[in-house]
This record gives C-alpha cells, sequence and structure tokens, in this order.
C-alpha cells in the first residue's frame, strides 16, 4: 500500500467515526472534526502531502466548529417559557369592572380568566377599554391602557 492510500482509508474512517460518535452527542460538537477528516480524506484521495491533509483538517474542522456553533446556539437557545402567572405580562384584556383611583382594584378578563388588577398611573379606565398588562404586584395585575384602547 502506498502512503497516499493508507492516509485515504485513515482519514475516511476517522470521519465515519466522527460523523456516527455525532449521533450520540449533543449541539454539533463531533460534526465538525468529522467534516475536517472528510475533506481530508479527499485531499489524500487527490494524492496531497500529509501535511496538507492535516492542515486541511484543521482549517476545515475550525471553520466549521465555528459556523456548526453559532447555528447549533440558534437553533437551542430559546427564550424561556414563562409560566404562572409571568406569562400574562405584556398580554391585552378588557377591563370587566372599573379601575378608578378610589378603588385602584378593579377587574380585568385575559382570555378566560378574570384577575384583579391596578392601574396606577391612569385616573379611570371604564369597563371595555383594553390594557395591556406590565407588571404583577402581589396577587393582582398592573395594567395600562392600550393604545386606541376601547373595544366595546
Amino acid at each position: 500500500m502506498e502512503s497516499t492510500e493508507v492516509w485515504f482509508w485513515f482519514w475516511v474512517v476517522a470521519a465515519a467515526f466522527l460523523f456516527v460518535a455525532e449521533i450520540f452527542t449533543a449541539g454539533f460538537f463531533m460534526l465538525p472534526f468529522g467534516i475536517g477528516a472528510a475533506a481530508a480524506a479527499a485531499l489524500a484521495f487527490f494524492q496531497v502531502p500529509a501535511g496538507w491533509q492535516w492542515g486541511g483538517f484543521i482549517v476545515i474542522s475550525t471553520a466549521s466548529f465555528v459556523l456548526l456553533r453559532r447555528f447549533a446556539d440558534h437553533l437551542t437557545h430559546e427564550p424561556p417559557v414563562k409560566t404562572g402567572i409571568d406569562r400574562l405580562v405584556g398580554k391585552t384584556g378588557i377591563v370587566i369592572e372599573d379601575l378608578t383611583p378610589d378603588s385602584p382594584v378593579g377587574q380585568v378578563r385575559i382570555e378566560r380568566e378574570e384577575w384583579r388588577a391596578d392601574a396606577p398611573s391612569c385616573d379611570v379606565i371604564p369597563v371595555g377599554t383594553r390594557v395591556v398588562v406590565e407588571g404583577i404586584e402581589g396577587t393582582h395585575l398592573i395594567v395600562r391602557p392600550e393604545v386606541g384602547g376601547r373595544s366595546e
């Protein structure tokens, strides 16, 4: 066997091993090295010297690693899902009991749920006004009127 043929089979086996190993790892960690080994196998097939094969392996693996890490981060870093009462922040609802300064806690309906609400920065928010939940204080929502906010 010639030296280039030995290197060719070395790179083919390495690429196959790395591609299979990727199946058992998370986050595209082994895949860039498998791509680099496949590129080095292509260089060996065209009888490029072993030093250039190693250089190609390193350069292609590094470039693949950088690109695939960005791709993997984009796929796997989802914003956390809000649960409980925190899921209501930013949602819109309709006032079903006036929010007034005299009795600052009225009621709003968000989706199919009714909640106690307060609008500290407003004078009066009448029934039927669309509101946006800005925060949560204790067991009631802090709301503000939605721009253009009458619905009924």
